[in-house]
């Protein structure tokens, strides 16, 4: 599982996910990527079975690159347990996806064999995905 190494804080606020993706929204390092539409908080337990599912299609042919990082630290506090006393500790770490973000990146396959793979890790996430290609490959 992704997790930062350390962090400069153990726990943050919760935010708002706004506006389109203005990094990370572009093709840059493989041949096809998959693309967020919506926005979400992605776990680093969906980025890994997203990655297992597409390395295990791809047969460790071509290479995959994971554009997003879980580091934002979730905390949750105990099952029934009353109102106050602090905040919980960190219990899983995600990553922020904006609408437009490239999550994920493949090169070294064909066509089919990319768009197969990009279909069965979108099936992993919690959000809606769409297959794009870098202009002029595909």
């Amino acid at each position: 599982m992704l997790s930062p190494k350390r962090t400069k804080y153990r726990k943050m606020q919760k935010g708002r996910v706004k506006g389109l993706a203005t990094r990370g929204h572009r093709i840059n390092f493989g041949d096809h990527g998959l693309k967020s539409l919506e926005p979400a908080w992605i776990t680093s337990r969906q980025i890994e079975a997203a990655r297992i599912a597409m390395t295990r299609y791809m047969k460790r042919e071509g290479q995959v690159w994971i554009r997003i990082f879980p580091d934002k630290p979730v905390t949750k506090k105990p099952a029934e347990v009353r109102m106050g006393k602090g905040k919980g500790a960190p219990e899983y770490w995600v990553a922020i996806v904006k609408p437009g973000t490239i999550m994920f990146e493949i090169s070294g396959v064909t066509d089919e064999v990319a768009k197969e793979a990009l279909r069965l890790a979108a099936q992993k996430l919690p959000v809606l995905c769409k297959f794009s290609s870098r202009p002029g490959v595909a």
